[in-house]
């Protein structure tokens, strides 16, 4: 049984870290305007099983297709490592339950903007909403993977509430809340400087572009990003940090992680509008951010189900 959750527990974090160079690989389709190189065709290619004769665009497209299918395939075998692994009711069977299920609704989204021609030079509000609801997706499956690679190091049944405190589940999920609407607004941002690509000048003078009566939503949408990083943002490192103090190593060593990220992330941001958001630029500030996310989630994990605070004790007047 031990040989076996060890197993469990590698695949899970080799899983989480595949899923995250997808992710950025998706990213990278984006940037690249290869969302259309198997034309409007799922999952065929140009309703092919494999494109013949295809164009760059194509091939990086398909490249993607196949990368997210073997995704999926390790999903699954993380599922049933799982089942074989613990016993019903442990919480590394529910992570890889709940990952299974955001891969099926990734990859449903994924042929939905395909299929619908949410892709290439699109700049629709749909293409918008359904970014913002892709991201959601992606956030919950990297949660759940991490829900299973943290709940493999444990006994019992994890997923019974922990010792915390009303005060700190709220802030807990606020920060975790906060965090997804800081993704939401860098998806349709990510989308914009894609489709509108950001022109040199003095900041005053990218603003006044953005704002002005010709410009599109997106565009106008650009400066609500850098407020929300940077005001939630500091939100959650001001949680970790309150969170972490005085409580037990692993609590404190994830809350160290938190604030390094976000601290990381910003500075990223800051720089992604200083060299006028180029797509390797992009595709860093993504990766900073999925592990931002994936860090917060484990520090949820430790502060909600493992070692109480001095905070988070039950007292006897709540």
């Amino acid at each position: 049984m031990a040989a076996a959750r060890a197993r469990f527990r590698s695949l899970a974090w080799g899983t989480l870290a595949y899923t995250v160079l997808v992710i950025l690989f998706g990213a990278v389709v984006r940037i690249t305007g290869s969302g259309a190189g198997c034309g409007q065709h799922w999952p065929t290619c140009h309703g092919e099983i494999v494109p013949i004769s295809p164009t760059i665009e194509t091939v990086i497209e398909f490249s993607h297709r196949l990368t997210s299918g073997l995704c999926g395939i390790i999903v699954l075998a993380l599922l049933v490592a799982a089942l074989r692994g613990f016993p019903r009711g442990h919480t590394a069977r529910l992570g890889a339950w709940l990952a299974l299920v955001f891969t099926i609704t990734e990859a449903l989204i994924g042929a939905g903007l395909v299929r619908f021609g949410l892709v290439g030079d699109n700049d629709s509000v749909a293409r918008a909403i359904v970014m913002a609801a892709h991201l959601v997706n992606t956030s919950l499956l990297t949660g759940a993977l991490a829900l299973a690679a943290w709940a493999s190091n444990r006994d019992g049944e994890p997923s019974r509430r922990g010792a915390a405190s009303r005060r700190v589940r709220w802030l807990v999920w606020a920060s975790l809340g906060g965090l997804v609407l800081v993704g939401i607004s860098g998806a349709v941002t990510a989308l914009g400087d894609t489709l509108y690509p950001v022109e040199a000048g003095a900041l005053a003078e990218r603003l006044q572009r953005d704002l002005g009566a010709g410009a599109h939503f997106l565009q106008r949408l650009r400066l609500m990003h850098p407020v929300l990083a940077c005001g939630l943002g500091f939100f959650t490192a001001v949680i970790a940090h309150h969170l972490g103090n005085n409580a037990g190593p692993a609590v404190r060593r994830a809350s160290g992680w938190v604030m390094l990220l976000v601290f990381a992330q910003l500075a990223a941001g800051v720089l992604n509008v200083m060299v006028s958001a180029p797509g390797w630029m992009q595709v860093l500030h993504l990766g900073l951010g999925t592990a931002l996310w994936v860090a917060a989630v484990l520090f949820s994990l430790e502060v909600l189900h493992g070692q109480a605070t001095p905070d988070a004790r039950p007292r006897a007047d709540r």
